[in-house]
């Protein structure tokens, strides 16, 4: 085959495109077809699980055998995705036949189509044809990936998207336990197109030193008052920054709805009719434990998990906790704000019926540089902890998963 390749976006929604062969390079090229709204054929005697649960999700059409050539009936593009050379040669002769464009896995060259390498970072998708060497592509689509998706990105200037497409938006945005790379991906995208960030005191501080310069950084820590009155003062100026044009990351540690009082964020932008997209976090009740070797669920010690706030004594007449029942339970708890508390909690939980003897265990600053972990008992936790001098941010987690993963 001569002359280069000729790029196109195909428009696929509602169109037929066939996949021949239902094994992992199909299980690849599936999504990215689904995604693009393409009435998708699964040609296949056998599927993976994950192509198996399209399937079964309705959305996609499977024929269990081998290829026939009716299956091109009304296709515009079609996949082979086959290791049989001989198969996937005859499914390309058909699609020649049919003016049909064809990718090949077996044999790039002898198809006529190629899938590029893809980027997407939301309305631009740039896909990179490394002249059918597919590791020049994908080295390609990496680099031109992380120009695009860092503090500096070309893609913040109005030239690229002529207004600013998020504009008198708020972004709720998670940016996990306490690792920098453990936000989301659509976080840290969102975070590049920032005009101005609100962030809380847990936010991992290198997250914020990549921020463009222009990037107005409100730190929500210091804002004065009360934890109502310093709510309100955020809610205030995440309305006020978005009614002024700007879009505003609001950027939380962990999730914005663990005890984040995201919640009150999206209420309070709702009533000032500010759009507000949230994005999920990694939550720390679930990350820290992991990092320190704790899984919170288990195969035969544990099938349940219980996230509770410590903030609060369980005598303090606000507390909405319900200590005794979490007490009667056999699965894991998990305290978080709940050092200051923990000797009562412990009392509390053992004087309701769990036992002294039960693991336990803190997690300091999980997944950062600044880590501890101590492992006790329900018992004894309390007077560990202050032996120690664990301090905030820490993990509480009580249960037999504590030393589940014990040689």
């Amino acid at each position: 085959m001569s002359g280069n390749p000729y790029p196109m976006g195909l428009r696929l929604v509602g169109r037929r495109v066939v996949v021949v062969g239902g094994g992992t390079v199909a299980t690849r090229r599936v999504p990215a077809l689904l995604d693009a709204g393409a009435d998708v054929l699964l040609v296949a005697p056998e599927l993976t699980p994950a192509l198996r649960a399209h399937v079964d999700a309705g959305r996609l059409h499977w024929e269990p055998r081998r290829f026939v050539p009716a299956d091109l009936n009304g296709a515009w593009l079609v996949h082979v995705a086959v290791d049989d050379r001989a198969a996937a040669a005859a499914v390309s002769a058909v699609a020649a036949e049919r003016r049909i464009f064809c990718v090949r896995a077996d044999d790039r060259f002898a198809a006529s189509a190629w899938t590029p390498a893809v980027t997407r970072h939301g309305p631009v998708t740039v896909a990179v044809l490394g002249g059918g060497d597919p590791h020049r592509s994908r080295a390609t689509r990496d680099a031109v990936r992380a120009l695009l998706d860092g503090p500096d990105s070309p893609l913040r200037s109005d030239a690229v998207f002529g207004a600013r497409r998020r504009a008198g938006q708020v972004a709720l945005v998670g940016a996990g336990p306490g690792d920098p790379e453990l936000i989301t991906l659509r976080g840290w995208r969102l975070l590049a197109e920032a005009d101005v960030v609100v962030a809380d005191r847990l936010v991992p501080g290198l997250l914020l030193d990549e921020l463009h310069p222009d990037v107005e950084l409100v730190d929500a820590s210091k804002i004065p008052y009360g934890p109502s009155r310093a709510q309100e003062e955020i809610n205030r100026i995440l309305v006020e920054r978005a009614s002024g044009g700007a879009f505003v990351v609001r950027l939380k540690g962990g999730d914005p709805y663990v005890f984040g009082r995201g919640g009150e964020e999206v209420l309070a932008c709702a009533a000032a009719g500010v759009p507000v997209v949230v994005v999920p976090g990694v939550t720390s009740s679930i990350a820290a434990p992991s990092v320190a070797g704790i899984p919170v669920t288990h195969r035969g010690v544990a099938h349940e998990f219980t996230v509770v706030s410590g903030h609060l004594a369980p005598e303090h007449p606000e507390s909405r906790v319900h200590w005794s029942a979490l007490a009667a339970l056999r699965g894991t708890l998990v305290i978080l704000m709940g050092l200051k508390n923990l000797a009562a909690i412990t009392a509390t939980l053992v004087a309701h019926g769990r036992a002294p003897s039960t693991p336990a265990a803190v997690v300091q600053e999980g997944t950062t540089g600044g880590q501890r972990v101590l492992r006790s008992t329900l018992g004894a936790v309390a007077a560990d902890v202050a032996a120690e001098g664990l301090r905030p941010p820490a993990v509480v987690v009580v249960g037999d998963v504590v030393g589940a993963l014990d040689g």
